[in-house]
């Protein structure tokens, strides 16, 4: 009832969020709180706070797509590309639309994310060359040009790439390398 509501009687004391479930705001308090991450992952050290989220990145690494669709043969690695596939291939579900352009998308965070472009609102500025993004990630990939650092890693060969499409590419190249060398 509280998705109907909108009524979040869990707020956590740190920054005042609120959350409609507890489990949620246990969930958050976990990952936003504290700077503990016992998860690491085994293919590039990445640490998580959370077991589940480890989970979900290894999948990453070793190509698994749990999630199938039920009217053909496609699976995905993420439920929401799942979620998108039905709605585009199988017209199935509910598009979310923008009130301002009329662009539709299969997420309600790819809609929200796309409002900020209307919006006009570019908080991330760039500490090198003062340019502003919507976003904390878009500004995050943005600093890359700045730097030589190579901070992608294949967990399979040790090769270094400055961005993260390079080494998941390189990965599944690498990992196909190794398994026909195993046959």
């Amino acid at each position: 009832m509280r998705v109907h509501t909108g009524e979040k009687p869990y707020k956590c004391l740190l920054c005042d969020k609120s959350f409609s479930r507890s489990g949620a705001l246990e969930r958050h308090k976990r990952c936003m709180h504290t700077t503990r991450k016992p998860y690491h992952c085994p293919y590039c050290g990445r640490q998580f706070t959370l077991g589940s989220d480890l989970k979900s990145h290894v999948r990453v690494h070793t190509g698994a797509k749990p999630y199938s669709c039920s009217q053909c043969s496609s699976s995905f690695t993420w439920s929401k590309q799942l979620k998108v596939h039905i709605l585009k291939s199988h017209g199935e579900g509910t598009w979310f639309t923008c009130d301002i352009c009329w662009k539709k998308f299969g997420t309600k965070c790819h809609l929200k994310r796309h409002l900020l472009r209307h919006d006009g609102v570019k908080p991330y500025v760039c500490s090198d060359c003062s340019k502003r993004f919507c976003t904390a990630h878009e500004l995050k990939v943005h600093q890359t040009v700045h730097t030589e650092v190579k901070q992608y890693i294949c967990g399979l060969c040790d090769k270094c790439f400055k961005y993260k499409p390079l080494v998941k590419k390189h990965f599944k190249k690498c990992f196909e390398q190794l398994r026909s060398n195993c046959q």
